[in-house]
């Protein structure tokens, strides 16, 4: 009988947002895969939990996605963790779920914490439709481009990037929004660091390039009115 693929989803920062569920999969599974190895063992031992860990991640994922699959096959169950978040959600894992998928292992879906979603309740926006962006291009060029194609949408759109980009994005979206539309930046979402900025793009550019901010954002654009 085929072992069970559990999708955990993690803290984006505050350690009491995981849920007890997660808690209890986490203890029960045969091994976790993690993204990155030191953040894996830190959340574990954080809930006192100890667990044979391995890493899928960018680098090894072609590779390490047909032995996880043959181990489930075998009986073995697994809990797919990320970094911060829900896995494969922006993170490695999606080849891993499809294969287990097409090979009828079950799937089981651990909701916990997000910044998507705390973001777009906090905006102000009208939000009963969204747009999840995701990234944008890493080249200037390209990515005035695709906000400039962003500028027609009437649902609010919600864009990520690293931390490092966040006043280069944030001048980008100046430009191409101007005073034209509101802009809420959500940082450093359930930490004790958590802070809102509510403008237009012209002005929370202007806001957040003379700060020193370093962490984890989401940007969410209000629609076309």
């Amino acid at each position: 009988m085929s072992g069970i693929l559990y999708l955990v989803a993690t803290p984006i920062g505050n350690y009491d947002d995981m849920t007890l569920r997660a808690v209890r999969i986490l203890k029960e599974v045969d091994r976790v895969i993690c993204e990155e190895r030191r953040e894996g063992i830190r959340l574990l031992r954080h809930f006192g939990i100890e667990k044979e860990i391995e890493e899928l991640n960018e680098h090894n994922e072609r590779e390490i996605t047909p032995v996880l699959i043959n181990s489930l096959k075998n009986g073995v169950t697994l809990a797919l963790i990320s970094d911060a978040g829900t896995p494969v959600f922006a993170d490695p894992g999606f080849e891993l779920v499809r294969l287990a998928s097409n090979e009828g292992i079950r799937v089981v879906p651990i909701p916990g914490a997000s910044s998507l979603l705390p973001a777009l309740v906090a905006s102000g926006f009208v939000i009963d439709r969204f747009v999840y962006q995701g990234f944008l291009s890493p080249k200037r060029e390209e990515r005035i481009r695709e906000l400039q194609e962003l500028k027609k949408e009437r649902r609010a759109v919600v864009v990520m990037d690293t931390p490092y980009r966040l006043v280069q994005l944030l001048r980008d979206i100046a430009e191409v929004y101007g005073e034209e539309r509101r802009v809420c930046v959500a940082f450093d979402l359930t930490m004790t660091s958590e802070k809102f900025y509510y403008g237009t793009a012209t002005q929370i550019y202007k806001k957040l390039s003379t700060l020193n901010h370093k962490g984890e954002f989401v940007v969410v654009i209000e629609g076309v009115r």
